[in-house]
């Protein structure tokens, strides 16, 4: 019998979700979304003034190390092969991120060669720190304290508003140190932009006449819901409980405009790492499809802000307090009946692209052997080990 489901989000989750189910099992599906275009937080679009495809909620650059990913997301929109180099603005001087031969070798006004690098930065780390318990003690128990001062202290400060010894030390691995002259940001073996955007992606992924869109629809919990056989929910696990508990921290980011001609920085993305410049990085999007040519440029400053209660959800910060607002909230959502939640808001994470891809893979496949064994589908698209 066929079935009928709700998702409530038409970003990469709910587009992929939706995808697979319509394509791999008997059903209709509505798509719901609050905003008026699909995509969520990687809804791209034209720039009127520039022709230039502008990445809304600022820069994503779509990397895997899945060939299966990869393949997938390209039978939708060619991906063309892309590097993304980032600099750093430290003290008047402009530096590769992320760190590696180049940028020791020019920080300390050295020549070191691969072992000497390696030898030079384990006499800087701070051994004494054994059992790092915080962002800090993991960047200074691993590169020492003069590169932890220029590249992450005050970046990481600005960044998540609050002293890095109150972040998990977990969050530094995200950060690369290379002792070689590499610098692709991302370390991955596919690494792409789509031709034609990100939205394009999600446009042909929920193309199919088993699925209908609305956008600038706003969901409510307390809706009847009752015609559908299941809900999936991406957005918010706060905001779907209306915050009974309390909300959940998120950093967001606001963006400061501007346009000029010909190229404004020379590459995509620039950090400013010293605390007392306001703004993180600026983007300069154009760089992003080296492949057109466009004769004016648009570029973006942008500034990371606590997220108030009218502001776009960015990175969950997931500091102590906020894990305990998380279980409950999971607690909460075990005892929903005919609901599951997924993608990095509903299960407040941080995730790339192609973890949310994955993942609604995943679920999509047990929606599908739980449907046919009459078994329950999952609640929750993650395991959380508080």
């Amino acid at each position: 019998m066929s079935k009928r489901y709700l998702v409530i989000g038409a970003g990469f989750s709910g587009c992929v979700l939706a995808n697979q189910l319509v394509t791999q099992s008997d059903c209709t599906i509505d798509i719901w979304d609050e905003r008026d275009h699909i995509g969520g937080n990687c809804h791209t679009k034209r720039d009127a003034e520039t022709n230039v495809m502008v990445h809304q909620y600022g820069p994503h650059i779509f990397n895997t190390g899945k060939k299966e990913i990869w393949d997938y997301v390209n039978s939708f929109v060619e991906f063309k092969p892309y590097v993304h180099r980032v600099k750093a603005v430290w003290k008047n001087a402009i530096y590769p991120l992320p760190v590696n031969l180049h940028t020791i070798n020019q920080f300390f006004n050295k020549t070191f060669t691969p072992a000497e690098a390696t030898d030079f930065l384990a006499k800087l780390a701070d051994k004494t720190i054994t059992d790092p318990q915080n962002f800090e003690e993991q960047a200074l128990h691993f590169i020492g304290k003069e590169l932890y001062e220029a590249f992450f202290y005050g970046y990481t400060k600005k960044q998540w508003g609050c002293e890095p010894t109150q972040l998990p030390a977990s969050i530094i691995n995200r950060i690369p140190v290379r002792f070689n002259y590499d610098d692709n940001y991302h370390n991955n073996q596919f690494t792409g932009i789509p031709v034609d955007g990100y939205t394009a992606v999600m446009e042909e992924m929920i193309r199919h006449t088993a699925i209908t869109v609305t956008l600038s629809k706003k969901f409510d919990a307390a809706m009847d819901l009752s015609e559908y056989d299941h809900i999936f929910y991406s957005g918010p696990i706060d905001a779907f409980f209306n915050f009974q508990y309390g909300r959940l921290g998120y950093r967001t980011v606001t963006f400061e405009k501007a346009y000029a001609t010909g190229d404004y920085q020379g590459t995509v993305q620039i950090n400013y790492c010293e605390e007392e410049v306001p703004y993180t990085r600026i983007t300069e999007h154009k760089h992003f499809t080296p492949w057109e040519q466009h004769e004016k440029t648009v570029y973006f400053k942008e500034y990371s802000k606590e997220t108030s209660e009218n502001d776009v959800p960015f990175y969950p910060k997931r500091l102590d307090v906020d894990k305990k607002l998380l279980k409950q909230y999971r607690d909460a959502a075990e005892k929903q009946q005919h609901i599951s939640f997924l993608g990095r808001l509903a299960t407040y994470r941080y995730m790339d692209m192609h973890h949310v891809i994955d993942e609604a893979i995943q679920l999509a496949k047990k929606v599908i052997e739980n449907t046919v064994k009459n078994t329950p589908i999952p609640v929750f698209s993650n395991v959380e080990v508080f």
